[in-house]
């Protein structure tokens, strides 16, 4: 969920790295590593790519029956890649939708960022813009979400100047992470002290939550106290994230270069090669146990032993 420098492949690959904390001296040690004794993917399973007919893949979310909706932000489409195994496209004109996740009545919502919007698509297509501003002031760029088990919502907003845009700077004074309490219509500001924070997901228990500040090249473990407020903010890892996912022994999945899998604490286990930048990742497959993963202009499935939650 980065810049428009995305969308030109003739950017070094290094920049894209370096963005989620990852040096150039790094590359070498992450290409090489492989832990086969992590546990968590299937036996003799490789990443297997399932399309590459697109611009900038990014966003994946999964329903209850397990099929994937993911985006094609550059050509603001949002696809359906069934358990089935069959690509559709769900919606055309999706606002730009960038990072996604299904509310339990089976709503998607997106961070909409061609207005600096929170939408909600209704199964039946319906959209409902749910937020559109802050305070009276445009969002920097609404960029990924999570829905706690309460269903309020979490999102990060952090400003990648947009070849959409008229707006050539930021009306905020920062870039933040927020929550909208289910009910509510006016979100809170649940951590101002980012430089640009990117991917967010919650345990399945809505106890902790992690927050990616890709523009410090650091990921955040919280807690979550009653009232939807962050406390206890501790660093977990010293690289930042683009995209990020729980599996259900709470190891987390950060993007980037591939994907790199930190333990519950903290400790790398696992890295798993895919060509070009990573954007995003989550559970897919009717028993969640295949992780599918958006790269570029393309997107990739991998059958695991572990599940997602």
């Amino acid at each position: 969920m980065l810049n428009t420098i995305q969308y030109n492949l003739l950017i070094p690959i290094s920049v894209y790295f370096s963005l989620a904390g990852i040096s150039p001296l790094e590359l070498s040690r992450f290409s090489k590593y492989q832990n086969n004794e992590a546990g968590i993917i299937a036996e003799n399973a490789k990443p297997t790519l399932v399309s590459n007919q697109f611009k900038f893949t990014e966003g994946p979310a999964v329903d209850k029956k397990g099929n994937v909706f993911f985006t094609d932000q550059p050509n603001d489409k949002i696809w359906k890649y069934s358990t089935d195994k069959k690509l559709s496209v769900f919606l055309d004109k999706t606002g730009r939708s960038n990072g996604m996740y299904f509310d339990k009545k089976g709503n998607l919502l997106t961070a909409a960022d061609e207005k600096n919007e929170l939408w909600s698509i209704s199964p039946d297509k319906k959209i409902t813009v749910l937020l559109d501003n802050y305070q009276g002031k445009l969002f920097n760029g609404p960029n990924d979400l999570w829905i706690d088990p309460k269903g309020g919502i979490y999102f990060t907003d952090p400003y990648y100047q947009r070849p959409y845009w008229e707006r050539k700077k930021s009306e905020l004074n920062g870039q933040y992470v927020y929550y909208l309490a289910k009910g509510k219509t006016v979100p809170v500001i649940v951590d101002s002290n980012l430089a640009q924070p990117n991917g967010i997901v919650g345990s399945a228990d809505g106890k902790n939550l992690f927050v990616a500040d890709i523009g410090d090249k650091k990921t955040y473990k919280y807690e979550i106290s009653k009232n939807g407020e962050l406390i206890n903010r501790a660093l977990f890892v010293e690289m930042g994230s683009d995209g990020m996912t729980l599996d259900h022994k709470g190891n987390l999945y950060l993007t980037g270069r591939g994907v790199t899998v930190f333990n519950s604490i903290g400790k790398q286990i696992e890295h798993i090669e895919i060509p070009g930048w990573t954007a995003n990742v989550c559970f897919s497959g009717k028993k969640r146990d295949v992780l599918f993963i958006t790269s570029n202009t393309a997107v990739y499935t991998l059958q695991m032993i572990v599940k997602g939650i």
